[in-house]
């Protein structure tokens, strides 16, 4: 008899076990559509992609938005979705849906919202089912918060920026745009190392087997790289010859400039060209036949040829002293920079500064045009030394002041540290080289190498 119970009592357990580890099954076999893409709910984060189940720890605040008060959850804005289909599938009416169009266009127009975007629903966890809040995010930077609450409102927020160092090196094979690119650089380097370096490096000569070592700001957002910023430090070797440069701030309160190694600045009182990236088409000279009048006259100014509205910078620091328009220089900008130099900027298609205005070396103060005697779209560069018109590219004009005595110390400790970094970089890689086409529409004399004689660089 007892062998008869135990044996019962074996095959009720065995059937227990196997409908146990039936409803076990069909519990984790449910439909994918019952599983949002991304659920936060306390400190669990729940994400389906790929149909994997993970929980991780989650930050207690989300767009400035307590993550325990909600159950939150992320998901992908879809093609042909817009603010209404999405807010009408959480339940929001389309009163409040419209009421939300409007109030949004002063902050951002709900029109703009793009397939493929990234969006966030928040749901209170004491009132189920009702959501209080939808989160948009246009970029990796940005996010539209739409309070769903009570009072309905739209407001802006950004992520927090988190800027490290890097460093990178390279060597020009083909182009400098290429050699940034292959190193993990931008083609954003390649305009600042012209700026940087444009007193003592001819940009338009660049040549094979040329090479550089940068450090420079890397912006990121939630760990992915959204840009950039501004570069540190750089060495680069053209010809040769190596040459430094050092972002220094000897005041906090103002910008900073560049120096070499031995603390004095490689930026120049003048740049030699109006614009960054031209041609000369006419020079300085006290006879030439006007393309115009058809007479033989002087021709006291440097013609650099451009696009029509290409951007016209100021030569050097000043107070715009005359802002106007003549018959034979068209719209035209002069510059008094000091008691012994002065600039002026013919032709122009307009004017971008007012007479009276203090201007920053590099600033933009027009925009290339025709205007006036001209033939075709250019600005006519001159330049005063004591009253007098004179050839700018002629002119030995110094470099600004070194930094002073008392920061040189700091500053050779800033550079010696950049030393160390820079000696265990690289500047060839060990692995194959790879080609990346060139940006038709970027200005091939800055990046591409080759020999010439005209550049953008400073007096």
């Amino acid at each position: 008899m007892n062998k008869k119970i135990n044996a019962l009592s074996v095959l009720v357990l065995f059937s227990l076990g196997l409908l146990i580890s039936f409803l076990s099954f069909s519990a984790f076999n449910g439909s994918k559509s019952d599983i949002p893409r991304a659920a936060v709910d306390g400190e669990n984060k729940i994400n389906n992609k790929d149909s994997v189940l993970t929980a991780n720890v989650v930050p207690k605040e989300l767009f400035g938005l307590s993550v325990n008060s909600y159950v939150v959850e992320d998901y992908e804005i879809k093609r042909n979705e817009n603010l209404s289909v999405i807010l009408d599938r959480f339940g929001i009416d389309p009163v409040t849906v419209s009421e939300l169009v409007k109030r949004s266009k002063s902050v951002f127009n709900a029109r703009n919202i793009v397939a493929g975007k990234p969006y966030t629903v928040f749901t209170s966890k004491s009132i189920p089912g009702k959501t209080e809040y939808f989160v948009y995010q246009p970029n990796a930077l940005e996010y539209i918060v739409y309070d769903l609450r009570d009072t309905v409102k739209i407001y802006k927020g950004k992520k927090d920026v988190v800027t490290t160092t890097e460093t990178i090196g390279g060597t020009i094979k083909n182009s400098l745009y290429e050699a940034l690119q292959e190193s993990g650089g931008d083609a954003d380097m390649a305009a600042q190392l012209s700026n940087i370096f444009g007193g003592v490096i001819n940009f338009y000569a660049i040549q094979e087997g040329d090479w550089f070592k940068i450090q420079y700001e890397n912006q990121s957002v939630d760990d992915e790289v959204i840009g950039t910023g501004k570069i540190s430090s750089a060495i680069f070797s053209h010809r040769g010859k190596e040459y430094q440069a050092h972002y220094f701030q000897t005041d906090p309160e103002k910008e900073g400039e560049y120096y070499d190694a031995e603390g004095v600045s490689l930026r120049r009182s003048f740049l030699r060209a109006p614009l960054k990236y031209s041609r000369i088409s006419s020079r300085f000279t006290k006879r030439r036949l006007h393309p115009v009048q058809k007479v033989w006259k002087a021709h006291l100014g440097t013609d650099y040829a451009a696009p029509r509205g290409t951007p016209i910078i100021a030569t050097g620091d000043g107070v715009v002293v005359e802002s106007g328009s003549s018959r034979g220089n068209g719209n035209y900008v002069k510059i008094k920079h000091n008691k012994t130099y002065a600039t002026q900027y013919l032709h122009m298609s307009r004017r971008a500064v007012k007479r009276g205005q203090r201007i920053r070396q590099g600033q933009v103060i027009g925009y290339v045009g025709s205007t006036g005697l001209a033939t075709g779209p250019h600005v006519c560069y001159r330049f005063w030394k004591n009253g007098v018109q004179v050839d700018p590219l002629r002119q030995n004009i110094k470099m600004s002041t070194p930094i002073p005595e008392k920061y040189l110390s700091a500053f050779k400790e800033d550079i010696n540290r950049v030393r160390m970094e820079f000696a265990v970089t690289p500047v060839e890689k060990a692995v194959e080289e790879t080609r990346y086409a060139l940006f038709e529409e970027r200005p091939s004399s800055l990046f591409k190498y080759f020999d010439g004689s005209d550049s953008n660089n400073t007096i």
